[in-house]
Formats: C-alpha cells, sequence, structure tokens
C-alpha cells in the first residue's frame, strides 16, 4: 500500500495496551530504517470507523524495557510510512491528586531525567544536520484539545495538564526520588515520554501523551504497588479506549 493510501494518525501503545481491541488489519509492515527495525511490525487498519496505524512500543509480547526501545526507528519508521500525527498512551506512576490511580490525563510539560539513551537524530552523521528543536511545547497543543474535547464527549473525566517526569526505568522509584520529582513540580512519572516527544518534534510529527495511571509513586499509597497497578489497569485502558473512540473519528 503507498503511503498515500495509507492512514496519517499513529497511536504507539505502551504498557496495557500491546494490542488494539476492534483493530481490523488491512497491512501490517515489517519497518526496516536506517536506525534499524521498529519495536513491533506498523499495524495499518481500521477501528472505530476510523483508519489508523498501531505500533507496539515495547514490542509483541512486550518484551522490551523502556531504556532499550529503538525509539530513534519507531519514530522513523512511522515518518517514513506517512504518519502525521501520534497520540501515545503511556502507563504512569501519580504524584499529585489529578493523577491518582485509574485516572487519566493529557501532561502539557515534561522533565527528562533519563539517561544513555538515544535521543536525537542529530548524531554528528550525515543522515541528519544539527537541529536545536524547540521544546516550549513538548506535546502539541491541538492534539491536547482534540483527547480534552473526546474525554469530554466520552463522559471520561480527565486531567489537563500536569508536568510528566520521565524515569530511566525499569525498575520503579524510591519514595526519596518520588519526594524529590514532587519537589521538581512534576505530576505524573512514566518512562517513554522522552525521547518520544523530542524525536517526533525533531520530524515534524505532531504528539500527545494519553497518560493513565496505574498507580500512586512509591511512598503516597499504601499497600502493594503491584497489587495497585493490577487494579487499576484496565478500568484506566477501558477510559483510555473511550477517548480514542472519540479521538480517532474526530482526527481522521
Amino acid at each position: 500500500m503507498s503511503n498515500a493510501a495509507r492512514p496519517k494518525i499513529a497511536v504507539i501503545g505502551g504498557t496495557g495496551m500491546n494490542s488494539w481491541p476492534g483493530l481490523a488489519i488491512e497491512e501490517r509492515v515489517e519497518a526496516m530504517t536506517p536506525y534499524g527495525a521498529s519495536s513491533a511490525p506498523l499495524l495499518f487498519g481500521s477501528v472505530y470507523g476510523v483508519r489508523a496505524c498501531f505500533l507496539a512500543r515495547h514490542g509483541e509480547g512486550h518484551k522490551i524495557p523502556p531504556h532499550l526501545i529503538n525509539y530513534r526507528a519507531n519514530l522513523w519508521a512511522l515518518k517514513q510510512a506517512g504518519i502525521e500525527k501520534i497520540i501515545a498512551i503511556a502507563a504512569v506512576g501519580g504524584i499529585t491528586e489529578g493523577y491518582a490511580p485509574a485516572r487519566v490525563g493529557v501532561p502539557v510539560d515534561a522533565i527528562d531525567y533519563t539517561y544513555g539513551r538515544d535521543h536525537t537524530y542529530s548524531d554528528g552523521t550525515d543522515r541528519w544536520s544539527l537541529h536545536h528543536v524547540e521544546m516550549a511545547e513538548p506535546y502539541s497543543q491541538s492534539l491536547r484539545r482534540v483527547l480534552l474535547d473526546s474525554a469530554q464527549s466520552a463522559g471520561v473525566a480527565i486531567s489537563d495538564g500536569g508536568v510528566m517526569a520521565i524515569t530511566q526505568g525499569p525498575r520503579l522509584e524510591t519514595p526519596a526520588e518520588i519526594r524529590r520529582l514532587r519537589q521538581d513540580g512534576c505530576d505524573l512519572v512514566g518512562m517513554t515520554s522522552f525521547p518520544e516527544a523530542p524525536l517526533a518534534r525533531e520530524l515534524g510529527l505532531d504528539y500527545a501523551c494519553l497518560a493513565v495511571s496505574v498507580n500512586w509513586g512509591a511512598g503516597i499509597g499504601s499497600g502493594g504497588i503491584h497489587d495497585e497497578i493490577e487494579k487499576s489497569m484496565e478500568q484506566g485502558m477501558t477510559k483510555v479506549r473511550a477517548v480514542l473512540g472519540k479521538a480517532l473519528p474526530a482526527l481522521g
């Protein structure tokens, strides 16, 4: 299928969304890029009456940890397939009340605490010239607006805003680290939004994150974190699917 015939909208699925229920697959593309292969094949098909693309960030079977994801290949593969807009799903930990477990939200800003990741296409080679991309708005405001309006239309309570902390993973944070993140002004913590968002910006792609809180950060809640994740994941993902059910037709 030519790029002209393919959809322009992609959803990057993370923890809790390794597959897309209801997606009728029309084309499966094993994507190879100058940076290697994407985490999983690009799945093109129809869902909610809209044609879209789905990419499993952690690979088929959810095997790739966040610090080893080939982010550059993933974003490059979407760009070369003709994608223009990306909604990235992220399971996160809540730090402030707006991101209590099972709550969904659309962050507006971010702080990158990761290290050692291939975070830019400006790598000193002839493939890409030096780019100092602006990150005053890490997430596309127009896509954020669509997600917020779609949540309202779907009857889903959603948090508008918040600062995302991106940590290295795959381990979860310590209570002291969560206290530090709160002092830094963070409202939620995930492991994948950077370098995804900056790479999308370098490629000229609209990118927004639809975050679902699946646990309180360490030291905030009570009980076992993994028990909380299991309890909150499906409830939160049901909300995510409801928002996507309105957002994709609006974008399509």
